[in-house]
């Protein structure tokens, strides 16, 4: 079990999910940690912790591992279903590697090589690996032209890290790289907003419902009576066990009043949003998900329930822009939500624009960053991760409660 632990996503051309990458604070350069029995009981009784599929929600998921763990000290219990065998060595230089290599790939592990100065395209082709990741901020353009075409024809298969622009993501995709690791899809495509069809209107209204302070239940009902595919999609979605282990709701003005006024608000603006993200990367809605569940909790550590709900919607609406491919502010001019919503959501200094810093430090693993958001925000290392550790699990649960919206990850080609 592991307290210090985040995640990014890896797209393929699609940009749909196809893995995460698990990064470890107390692992070096984010490997996978190796704690003696003392310490992991120490952790599991002072920290909130997560497993494996916590973290990557049964994803699959790629694990860098020094090479002295993969030689010694491999962890067994890790399935090789889901996990992928991350190396910063090339095992043709160290015989103890590549041996331990061959006995991972007899036990039907994936192995992908972190290649950051592209060895692979001068040496000759390794046996065992069947992914090469290459971060394409420490090579240049001209390096990456030469290379990767090559390397893409030879059969291995390719992944790009440190994409974070659109612009980014097209070039490898070109270039012949398969997957792609980074932010790039949180980007929107451009920067005008566009005339919305009604039924994404309605949505948003229903969205502005859910963040407003007088909440009219019977206006909501009325706005998704109005549309068959919400309503079944709000049926089915409380129907789920994961939210309702109790009785079988039989009736959209059922379902509103069995939640109550929070929950209606917090699932009415959750449909909407994976209603709106139609056409757009599925990961996009579980980054706005952990975004979300993330503020709540941290709102209600430090001031309690009264503005929960508002920054709920934040970390929610976070990623409004890239979803309707508009800018923040003309959304926002739509969306009839208190002030101090806005100002979050417009980058404006405040308490709710901090928790998005520090949530948004913890999807890249940037951990010196979320030590001082910490001390910036007065709260402890222990009570901050596990703010973080649940925001993932919550995200998990939501994910299989909405997994109309979340397709299953594709195998390696």
């Amino acid at each position: 079990m592991f307290a210090f632990i985040a995640r990014q996503p890896i797209l393929d051309k699609d940009q749909t999910l196809f893995a995460y990458e698990l990064l470890f604070r107390d692992g070096a350069n984010g490997s996978y940690p190796e704690h003696d029995p003392t310490k992991s009981e120490l952790i599991n009784a002072r920290f909130n912790t997560l497993g494996i599929d916590d973290i990557s929600g049964n994803q699959r998921a790629f694990i860098n591992f020094l090479p002295e763990t993969i030689i010694n000290r491999f962890p067994q219990e890790l399935s090789s279903d889901n996990i992928v065998v991350e190396l910063t060595q090339n095992p043709a230089v160290n015989s103890g590697l590549m041996n331990a290599c061959e006995f991972l790939k007899n036990s039907g592990y994936q192995i992908a090589l972190n290649d950051n100065r592209l060895q692979s395209a001068v040496l000759a082709p390794y046996p065992y690996i069947d992914i090469v990741k290459v971060d394409i901020d420490k090579i240049s353009i001209q390096v990456l032209e030469k290379h990767i075409p090559a390397l893409a024809a030879s059969g291995i298969q390719l992944v790009a890290e440190q994409v974070s622009t659109l612009d980014q993501f097209a070039m490898c995709r070109d270039l012949g790289f398969d997957y792609f690791q980074g932010y790039f899809f949180t980007q929107p495509q451009t920067k005008t907003a566009k005339a919305l069809p009604s039924s994404k209107i309605t949505l948003l209204e229903l969205m502005s419902l859910s963040a407003n302070a007088h909440f009219d239940i019977e206006r909501v009902a009325s706005i998704i009576e109005r549309d068959a595919a919400l309503s079944y999609l709000l049926l089915r979605f409380i129907n789920n066990p994961m939210i309702n282990k109790r009785e079988k709701i039989t009736s959209l003005r059922h379902a509103l009043h069995y939640l109550g006024e929070v929950d209606v608000k917090k699932f009415i603006a959750l449909l909407s949003l994976a209603s709106l993200n139609d056409t757009k990367p599925v990961e996009l809605l579980q980054v706005s998900l952990v975004r979300a569940k993330f503020c709540e909790l941290f709102e209600l550590h430090k001031h309690g329930k009264k503005k929960a709900m508002s920054a709920f919607i934040v970390g929610l609406f976070s990623l409004l822009d890239t979803i309707l491919d508009g800018d923040m502010p003309s959304i926002l001019e739509k969306l009839p939500i208190s002030d101090d919503i806005k100002q979050a959501l417009l980058g404006v200094e405040g308490e709710y624009t901090q928790y998005l810093v520090t949530v948004k430090a913890f999807e890249s693993g940037l951990w010196g960053k979320i030590i001082s958001q910490a001390s910036n925000l007065d709260i402890s290392q222990k009570e901050l991760h596990s703010i973080f550790n649940d925001a993932i699990r919550w995200s998990n649960e939501m994910r299989q409660a909405l997994s109309d919206f979340f397709p299953r990850t594709k195998p390696i080609a």
